[in-house]
């Protein structure tokens, strides 16, 4: 085969689709059999869904999509500012839970012609061999499958990296959060988007994230900073609810749904290893995730169809140009936007830096808490003024995305 994709996340369906579009021959392998869900925040910024609507994606393949008209924000001092959304054309952010937009992706790849094996997953033995194919092992009855390429998107712990040994030591990712889903939702959080800078949980937030029928995504995430312990973050989570303002939002009948989930969210795009060989790392695996943010779907996005095209443009016979092709898109496309939210990360880090900040918005007019909603959610990217190569006639002017 030309191509062999490892993950059935956003990042290698978003490389499976395109390379299968423009006729390779390509196989996704997955341990999980979807539908599954994955532990995460379930929002879609508008770089996620400008993504998937160039996948073809269609909300109407899942049951429990909600669309963001923007975002009521909670300052430390509790303060709140509201930043809205345009009011169309398009869709500029969005909730969907994991569960039916990973099922749904996975569709739209298998009709675009992609071999989806399901329940297959990575075995840890990968070999590069000198007939100008990888090797891979694939759990169950598969056996080892032979590709030109193989793009990872296996996720924050990616097995692949692991098995070329590009794992960094003892690594946990940037961010640690906590998600559970909350039913009987009747405050104002039912129909809007939350995110609270609790005292803390500096550096990071809690959020409310809502969802059809009276539910939500409710949970937190705090950076690694070298001195939280789990078990603390754990605590913080139990009396969560309890607090008033977030009770007072979600309302007195809000109840929580089964169990919490925790998992690490890694972002360091600036020194991550993106490729080794014929081996292209997208998404979690390519540690992409908003450092300021913990978001990651845009992102897993974004990589994937980086590192498509990447192979569509480098070929079969030149796995070191295909490599330096795609570092350099990533490069372009991410990088600067990294370091520009690890540099306001580290304002809101601190509670004067939050307060500030909030109280900068709230007197910013509302032209300026749209067009601060529109950057939040990656309407347009982080570090653009900074970076003239991304600049273009229609800067915080054009439609959002699904407008078709």
């Amino acid at each position: 085969m030309d191509v062999l994709v490892v993950g059935g996340g956003p990042a290698g369906i978003a490389a499976a689709i395109t390379l299968a579009r423009a006729g390779r021959d390509v196989t996704l392998v997955d341990k999980a059999v979807f539908p599954r869900d994955k532990c995460c925040g379930d929002g879609l910024t508008t770089l996620a869904l400008r993504e998937l609507e160039a996948l073809g994606f269609d909300p109407g393949a899942v049951r429990d999509w909600q669309p963001v008209g923007g975002a009521v924000l909670r300052a430390p001092t509790g303060r709140e500012v509201t930043v809205p959304l345009p009011d169309g054309p398009g869709v500029y952010a969005a909730v969907v839970p994991r569960l039916q937009l990973d099922a749904a992706l996975v569709d739209v790849a298998i009709k675009a012609g992609v071999t989806v094996l399901e329940g297959a997953g990575f075995d840890g033995t990968l070999v590069e061999a000198g007939d100008g194919h990888v090797y891979v092992g694939v759990a169950g009855r598969m056996g080892t499958l032979a590709a030109r390429h193989v793009v990872a998107a296996d996720g924050a712990w990616s097995p692949v990296r692991k098995a070329v040994g590009l794992t960094p030591p003892g690594y946990l990712g940037e961010w640690h959060a906590f998600r559970q889903y909350a039913d009987g939702v009747t405050g104002s959080a039912r129909d809007h988007l939350y995110v609270w800078f609790e005292p803390d949980f500096l550096p990071g937030y809690a959020w409310s994230f809502p969802l059809p029928g009276g539910r939500a995504n409710v949970g937190f995430g705090v950076m690694r900073d070298g001195t939280r312990r789990v078990r603390d973050m754990k605590h913080q989570w139990a009396g969560l609810l309890d607090r008033p303002h977030i009770r007072r939002a979600l309302g007195s009948a809000a109840t929580l749904e089964d169990r919490h989930l925790a998992w690490p969210i890694p972002a360091r795009v600036d020194r991550a290893p993106l490729a080794h060989g014929r081996v292209l790392f997208a998404g979690d695996a390519a540690m992409a995730s908003d450092v300021m943010t913990g978001e990651g779907i845009g992102q897993a996005l974004l990589t994937g169809r980086l590192a498509a095209e990447a192979i569509l443009a480098g070929g079969p016979d030149s796995p070191a140009a295909t490599a330096d092709r795609y570092r350099r898109a990533v490069r372009h496309h991410l990088v600067a936007d990294h370091r520009m939210s690890a540099l306001l990360g580290r304002v809101l880090a601190r509670q004067r830096g939050a307060r500030g900040s909030m109280a900068i918005l709230a007197h910013s007019g509302a032209w300026g808490r749209r067009n601060f909603a529109r950057w939040m959610f990656e309407d347009e990217p982080r570090a653009i003024a900074l970076t003239p190569s991304r600049w273009h006639r229609r800067f915080l002017a054009r439609p959002g995305a699904l407008t078709r």
